[in-house]
């Protein structure tokens, strides 16, 4: 199995992921990253290497940033040592020190005993496949050893929350003034920058999920598990309610009834503002196979091009880098502005949508209405060989029955697992019945011709 995965190095700390292993990703994240002619520009002017590290408040992750960290002064980088951050802080972060790199410790919204290891290159942009092949391949290699002076320093990044705060408040148009926000931070990363954020940016903020104890990161919280949030606003009679991840790089809402706003919803309110203000480049929105038909409909009806990927943030972020584009995302919430950040950012996010409510002086409700979510359901049908999913010809078939019995009122989606021996089998149409019936139905075809 290859060393990295979609986002990272992730895997169960002390399990695969040991601080001998950190180190090493980290002496070869160096050889690596310290080649080329930027790095050697910045010897010959006798500057030294440098890269951000932070983590998520998981336990795991003090003894893996202090390997990581370890791996990297050893190799004669210089690092700055940034603390509990959000993914999306440290990527800004690297580009705002003009790092060589950075690394950050996380497992994003993984259980407690998991963590990973993410690392990203100068500018705060994630490696490409063919890097990430060669820090694998130079963990087995020579590794940089200086010694005396040559060997890197490790200092606390006192102001790195400070920067980032000012970066996110910089973005907004106007003032969150007059609106109350509930921030669910997932007990992760977010939880002393999220609300000190919003309430710089002039909302009046309840906080729930920000009591991080290093082994309650995402557990019954955060935005894979909205019904706490949900709750809290009504409680409190808020306007409004914005849930992070562990490491904060999607943000997905909550409005004053209760009613999940997903990944998609909020990529439509904020690709329609872009568009009004004249920064959505090319009127295009960037999104992956898996969003919702209604967002492709809610984008045509305002002249908005939908460009497709596959599913994960990173097709989604080499596609806005080929094109230029201004915005894209998923339907999971994570959800890129290119005129401000490299990366998924859930605080820009948030910040971005609670300041449209604001502007328009309209209830996230009615700017959701933009567009019409059509019911979807998602199957993951086991032991079957997806190598076979996109060329037998029964499966085949029965795909191109459903889409022609949908018609345009509905889609339909076949994706073999990257990992496991699995199909999902996603229907969207006007009903939630059509989709269900459908969707079993494609299944049960799956199952039979693809049954190991």
């Amino acid at each position: 199995m290859p060393l990295f995965g979609t986002d990272g190095v992730r895997g169960l700390a002390n399990g695969p992921l040991t601080a001998d292993l950190a180190l090493s990703l980290a002496q070869a994240t160096a050889v690596v990253l310290g080649q080329g002619r930027t790095a050697e520009a910045r010897r010959a002017a006798g500057k030294r290497l440098s890269a951000v590290v932070a983590r998520d408040p998981r336990v795991s992750g003090e003894f893996l940033s202090a390997a990581v960290e370890a791996g990297l002064a050893s190799s004669g980088v210089d690092v700055y040592d940034a603390g509990v951050l959000p993914t999306p802080a440290t990527a800004y972060l690297i580009a705002d020190m003009d790092a060589d790199f950075g690394v950050m410790v996380s497992a994003s919204h993984n259980p407690a005993p998991d963590n990973g290891i993410k690392i990203f290159a100068r500018g705060g942009v994630k490696l490409p496949d063919v890097v990430e092949k060669r820090i694998e391949e130079a963990m087995a290699g020579p590794k940089l050893q200086p010694t005396g002076a040559a060997v890197g320093r490790i200092r606390r990044f006192a102001d790195a929350e400070d920067r980032y705060v000012v970066h996110l408040l910089a973005s907004l148009q106007n003032r969150l003034d007059g609106i109350h926000v509930v921030l669910d931070c997932a007990h992760g990363a977010a939880s002393g920058v999220s609300p000190e954020t919003f309430r710089d940016a002039g909302a009046r903020v309840t906080v729930i999920g920000a009591d991080p104890d290093g082994l309650n990161i995402n557990d019954g919280v955060g935005s894979t598990h909205l019904d706490k949030l949900a709750e809290a606003v009504l409680a409190h009679g808020a306007d409004v309610g914005i849930a992070h991840d562990g490491d904060a790089d999607r943000c997905l809402a909550v409005d004053a009834d209760g009613r999940i706003v997903d990944g998609d919803q909020i990529m439509a309110i904020i690709a329609v503002a872009m568009k009004e203000r004249g920064h959505l480049v090319k009127d295009t929105l960037v999104a992956t196979v898996m969003s919702n038909l209604g967002l492709h409909r809610a984008m045509a009806d305002h002249g908005i091009h939908v460009e497709q990927t596959a599913v994960g943030d990173r097709y989604v972020l080499e596609r806005m880098n080929e094109g230029g584009f201004s915005l894209g995302g998923e339907q999971s919430g994570h959800v890129i502005m290119s005129e401000f950040a490299t990366t998924g950012d859930g605080l820009l996010t948030g910040l971005h949508l609670v300041g449209e409510m604001a502007r328009q002086k309209k209830p996230l409700s009615e700017l959701a209405s933009i567009m019409t979510v059509y019911p979807q359901v998602l199957l993951n049908v086991t032991d079957v060989d997806r190598s076979r999913a996109n060329s037998d010809e029964g499966v085949s078939d029965a795909v191109a029955a459903a889409a022609a019995q949908l018609g345009d009122s509905g889609r339909v989606l076949l994706r073999p697992s990257g990992t496991e021996q699995l199909v999902r089998v996603m229907v969207e149409a006007a009903s939630a019945e059509d989709a269900r019936e459908h969707a079993e139905r494609l299944a049960a075809v799956v199952r039979e011709r693809l049954a190991l």
